[in-house]
């Protein structure tokens, strides 16, 4: 180790201020062995010390300056011991052993100590190299948690790659939004090279150009790559990439939660503005129908006028039960309903959901199967009446003509399974789960029939608040099958559903 590294922050040395250095290493520690053989000679009490006085040129010399200034300085050394003991009478220095031993120890001395100093050295600068990094990766963990997640997170995080680790060039590539974010100066092409590394997965370290690529991953699936040009170890640019695809998931987490948020307060808006429309339709509703009711029971209309009292009382019927079935969701929404829950035979509710439906279901082949008709449940009549009334009602409006409707129940388990199994149009596997939400309706059957799109989204709320759930099968051999499982006893609050209990217990 030359001494100028024991000084940092020095500029580097051309090949000649290297030679005039050594040279100055060794004049230096020549001149130290002079000055003490003289001063041992001189005094004559330092003289049976004086080899470890040399030594003790050696060990720094070697330490400081290197190997080959301790050997020279160590000649140096030998040679002068061997100039001063020559002056004594009758002693002949170049025969005696002890110098060639002297001059072993002194060069063995200067191999261990330098290989000594260089090791130490080369690992207090690994030692502060990895510091320096470990701070990087720590100002840019603590930047990412301070980023603004209302913007895009690539531009912010090439940016702070680039100036904490003093990088040529930083490129950063989102897969899912299909951007290249650069940083710096780039040559090359950043947005092709960061693109192939994101599709073919390849995450390597090019010395020659100093490039070190990573593909960013969330477990197993990439999300994006990143491409750091500069002096950089594969190991800080694995924690980069880590840390990049961490701040990714956090934008991901803060976009998701801000939409489900807001979809969250856009629904309560709409469950508002539905009860409050549902109760003002009630009053205007009950004054046409009592009105209707009146005209009808007049005995001087005519069979036109009959004929037209009778369809304004049926079509306010309709408007009424669609009023109900607003408020229903509403207060199905705003967890305000309370179910009341009682034994209940299974073969009287089917009889008074088909006695409400007999209008509807006169043209109709429908087959109602019960595996057991002293089966029972405990739930709320009104709501599961209203539930299986909008199966039947919804297999009644969509079934082709002149095929049959299937009203089955049994009993698996612990639950009550009801299914409405119909022959219509197909529903897409697309659209299973997105019919019970509110106000959607399959593209395939809107065109079939009128309707709203909110009676399955009651069915669906209505088996929720009884601890059950609700899902379609549809296929050519079978056609289309409407479930709802009902367990056999309501699950209190606090269970896995987290539903109201239920104000009257079943005995």
């Amino acid at each position: 180790m030359p001494l100028v590294s024991a000084f940092p922050g020095k500029p580097a040395m051309g090949v000649r201020s290297r030679r005039l250095l050594f040279a100055l290493e060794c004049l230096l520690g020549t001149m130290a062995v002079l000055l003490t053989a003289a001063l041992a000679h001189w005094s004559e009490w330092l003289l049976p010390v004086v080899l470890l006085l040399f030594l003790m040129i050696v060990i720094p010399t070697a330490l400081l300056c290197g190997f080959w200034q301790a050997v020279i300085v160590s000649f140096s050394a030998v040679a002068v011991h061997c100039y001063f003991t020559a002056q004594r009478p009758g002693f002949v220095a170049i025969a005696d052993p002890a110098n060639s031993i002297t001059l072993g120890v002194f060069v063995l001395t200067a191999l261990v100590v330098s290989r000594l100093s260089a090791t130490i050295s080369g690992h207090a600068r690994a030692a502060e190299a990895w510091g320096k990094q470990m701070q990087n990766l720590y100002e840019l963990s603590h930047r990412t948690l301070m980023m603004n997640l209302h913007l895009e997170p690539g531009p912010q995080l090439a940016e702070f790659v680039h100036e904490i680790f003093g990088l040529e060039a930083v490129a950063v590539y989102d897969a899912d939004l299909h951007e290249v974010y650069q940083a710096g100066n780039w040559e090359l092409d950043a947005r092709e090279l960061a693109q192939t590394v994101y599709y073919f997965e390849k995450s390597d370290d090019d010395l020659v150009s100093g490039l070190g690529r990573r593909v960013l991953r969330l477990g197993s699936v990439p999300i994006g790559s990143v491409i750091l040009k500069g002096e950089t170890t594969p190991l800080t640019n694995d924690s980069i990439a880590s840390l990049i695809s961490i701040s990714f998931d956090r934008y991901r987490a803060f976009v998701n939660e801000s939409h489900t948020e807001a979809e969250h307060r856009t629904e309560q808006l709409r469950t508002a503005v539905l009860d409050s429309l549902a109760h003002a339709y009630k009053t205007p509703l009950t004054a046409i129908r009592a009105a209707s009711t009146g005209l009808a029971e007049m005995s001087q209309l005519s069979q036109g006028q009959t004929e037209l009292v009778g369809l304004i009382g049926e079509q306010a019927e309709l408007l009424n039960e669609l009023t109900n079935r607003l408020l229903t969701t509403a207060r199905l929404d705003a967890q305000e309903i309370t179910v009341h829950v009682h034994p209940v035979s299974v073969a009287s509710l089917v009889d008074e959901v088909l006695d409400s439906l007999k209008d509807r279901l006169t043209n109709i082949s429908l087959v109602v199967e019960l595996s057991d008709r002293h089966m029972s449940l405990c739930c709320d009549r009104k709501l599961l009446i209203v539930l299986l009334t909008q199966y039947l009602d919804n297999a009644c409006k969509y079934s082709n003509f002149g095929t049959r409707i299937t009203l089955k129940v049994v009993m698996i388990k612990a639950e009550m399974i009801f299914s409405v199994q119909s022959f219509g149009p197909l529903i897409p596997l697309v659209d299973r789960e997105r019919i019970f939400d509110r106000y959607y309706r399959s593209p395939d059957s809107a065109n079939r029939a009128s309707g709203t799109g909110i009676g399955l989204s009651v069915s669906k709320r209505i088996a929720r608040v009884h601890g059950g759930h609700v899902w379609v099968t549809s296929d050519a051999q079978s056609g289309s099958t409407f479930f709802a499982a009902i367990p056999v006893t309501l699950q209190p609050k606090g269970s896995k559903n987290g539903f109201e209990s239920p104000s009257l217990a079943c005995r």
